[in-house]
């Protein structure tokens, strides 16, 4: 049986989503390059585009994403209707960390789209919607996760950054049981934001590092902003609180990065 016939089977009998479409490369561009093609042809809802391995794998505003083989890099086609789409991102952090934690390995996230073990990252995440008059068309939602790379092997700084499920002791580092863990879990976070979109913001916050009242610095289009982590809200929107006491809300698609200052 080939991965993608695989993929299909192993969600099928753990009561996961059901995925009309699956591509399966041992190596490619970029997934979420690939899904959004498919999605401008019509493709449905949960089709899925897997790599092991990406030449042109992209993190937020378009930085590279380092996409080396021993990792799992699987874009998943969303077409959202009464969904918060705002809180999709974090509604993946949940499933990513239910995913890892599934394996043996417990993940903390940072807020927009970070998962780690000890500091050091072990998953992305990249939410990209299509938007017309109407609306949302098709969120296109992409994560890569360190499975078994080899972190020594890793360009300064990531070596000194970054991590693996391997090299965190996981029960299971193959990339399909990853893709199992992650697609089933993500099924049931995506569908509480249909039903009770506050429990996912919960359970994010519940998993979140415990930054809460550090200070931090967001870089944003328009420049750094620094101030103590206050909360997320529940729009998954960020508020900082300045020395002066201004309030600042920043969303997710307009910051780059957010570092805790001194680290």
């Amino acid at each position: 049986m080939d991965r993608a016939a695989a993929l299909v089977q192993d969600l099928a009998a753990r009561g996961g989503p059901r995925l009309p479409a699956v591509e399966w490369h041992d190596e490619l561009g970029s997934t979420s390059d690939r899904l959004k093609d498919l999605a401008r042809a019509g493709a449905p809802a949960w089709t899925v585009v897997v790599g092991e391995r990406q030449t042109g794998g992209r993190g937020r505003e378009g930085r590279t994403w380092q996409s080396p083989k021993g990792g799992l890099y699987l874009s998943v086609l969303l077409r959202p209707s009464s969904e918060r789409v705002s809180l999709i991102p974090l509604a993946a952090g949940v499933a990513v960390a239910e995913a890892a934690l599934e394996l043996g390995v417990r993940a903390e996230l940072k807020w927009p789209n970070d998962v780690l073990v000890a500091d050091r990252k072990l998953a992305g995440i990249l939410a990209e919607a299509s938007s017309s008059g109407g609306g949302v068309d098709w969120v296109v939602l992409g994560i890569g996760v360190n499975v078994a790379v080899d972190v020594a092997a890793l360009p300064e700084p990531l070596r000194d950054s970054a991590t693996s499920l391997l090299a965190c002791g996981a029960r299971d580092a193959r990339p399909g049981a990853v893709a199992v863990a992650a697609l089933a879990q993500l099924s049931v976070w995506y569908d509480a934001l249909r039903a009770e979109p506050a429990r996912v913001v919960d359970a994010w916050r519940a998993r979140a590092v415990p930054w809460w009242g550090a200070l931090v610095e967001a870089r944003t289009a328009g420049g750094e902003r620094r101030g103590r982590l206050a909360a997320v809200d529940e729009e998954g929107a960020l508020w900082l609180e300045t020395t002066a006491g201004e309030r600042i809300r920043l969303v997710s698609g307009e910051v780059s990065r957010v570092r805790a200052v001194g680290r």
